[in-house]
């Protein structure tokens, strides 16, 4: 029986997850999460064999995560199920350690064989993100200005899409508020984008932060 940890920062989708996975005799949920942070605490904590992830997260993106995750946790397997695909953040899910990556429009049955998969030492893809990674074979010269940025200049896009102050940033990341302008004239170099708005734009783009639901 494989010890398993869901990551999902929509509260109905982790309830439903939960639900259903509670009742499959193949794995013992011993785990949920919906902050980034937290669900690093919690994975290095209780070591599961298995983590379902969604790429968009608060505290700590999936990405980030999953990069920290693996390094500790050498065999843990990884399921990436996210609504958010395209070829930045695939790419980047899988060179951070991901072993399949499933999207929600999918469906359960796909997200059931995707995890069963992946539990068991194989690699998957549903048929959405299997069609974006064909084409994205087929074009390698499409690539984006992101495969440029370093985790520290990814860092500093999310929070600055997510609308932190310098002074701000600066604390999370214990950094200088120098270094953080640095970071930030950096990234509106790589990306030829220069205002915050534009930042947040492709921020939610490439999968770092959600957009905001009103009230």
């Amino acid at each position: 029986m494989k010890r398993l940890v869901i990551i999902e920062d929509q509260t109905a989708i982790r309830e439903m997850l939960v639900e259903i996975l509670r009742l499959d005799t193949n794995y013992q949920l011993v785990g949920e999460s919906g902050d980034g942070q937290s669900a690093l605490t919690l994975c290095l904590d209780i070591k599961p064999d298995v983590i379902v992830l969604d790429a968009k997260l608060p505290g700590l993106n999936g990405v980030d995560l999953l990069r920290r995750l693996v390094k500790r946790l050498t065999t843990v397997r990884v399921l990436v199920f996210s609504g958010h695909e395209n070829p930045v953040l695939v790419r980047e899910m899988l060179e951070a350690g991901a072993h399949g990556f499933v999207e929600k429009t999918a469906g359960l049955f796909e997200f059931k064989k995707g995890l069963e998969t992946v539990a068991n030492g194989g690699t998957y893809f549903g048929p959405a993100v299997a069609a974006l990674l064909r084409n994205v074979v087929a074009n390698p010269a499409a690539s984006s200005a992101a495969d440029f940025l370093t985790d520290r200049e990814r860092e500093v896009l999310q929070l600055v899409a997510e609308s932190h102050s310098t002074k701000e940033i600066a604390v999370k990341l214990g950094i200088s508020i120098k270094t953080v302008d640095n970071h930030r004239t950096n990234l509106m170099r790589k990306l030829n984008l220069h205002d915050v708005a534009s930042l947040t734009r492709y921020a939610l783009e490439i999968g770092l932060i959600e957009h905001k639901k009103s009230v």
